[in-house]
């Protein structure tokens, strides 16, 4: 077991020069490599996560100016519709107020037709009136004429 350790121990010995340049290639590495190697991936990671909050940053600016943009199309709509509603009454009124007149006008007709027609009827009564009597008095001599002949 004495050799052993005396084995054991002439391997350590011969290994302190190897663990030494270990140590030295892990600060070398650690300096020259890793430290530019996480600079490097440090900023990257914030230039992503910079264009990563600037792409929601844009995002949310496009989402309000989409919503404003919706809020005034949806309000121009009910505009539109309102003036068509306008639009719609006024024309309903204006035929309303068309149609009316048209029935004035129909009336005041039918009224001066019926009175017209009334004159006319007025007219041919006395007329029959006066022929009826020409009639009877032709009819009455021509009788009378023929009796006393």
């Amino acid at each position: 077991m004495g050799q052993t350790l005396q084995a054991l121990g002439g391997i350590l010995l011969q290994a302190i020069p190897t663990i030494g340049l270990l140590l030295i290639v892990h600060v070398y590495l650690k300096w020259m490599f890793f430290r530019p190697m996480r600079e490097v991936l440090e900023k990257r990671r914030e230039a992503t996560e910079g264009a990563r909050e600037s792409a929601a940053a844009m995002l949310q600016q496009a989402s309000q100016k989409a919503d404003t943009l919706e809020a005034a199309l949806r309000q121009a709509r009910d505009e539109i519709y309102q003036e068509n509603e306008e639009l719609r009454r006024r024309w309903i009124g204006e035929q309303a107020s068309r149609l009316d007149d048209a029935r004035r006008e129909s009336r005041e007709l039918i009224h001066k037709a019926k009175q017209e027609l009334d004159a006319e009827a007025e007219i041919a009564r006395r007329s029959l009136t006066a022929t009826a009597e020409s009639l009877a008095e032709d009819i009455t001599r021509s009788l009378l004429g023929r009796k006393a002949s």
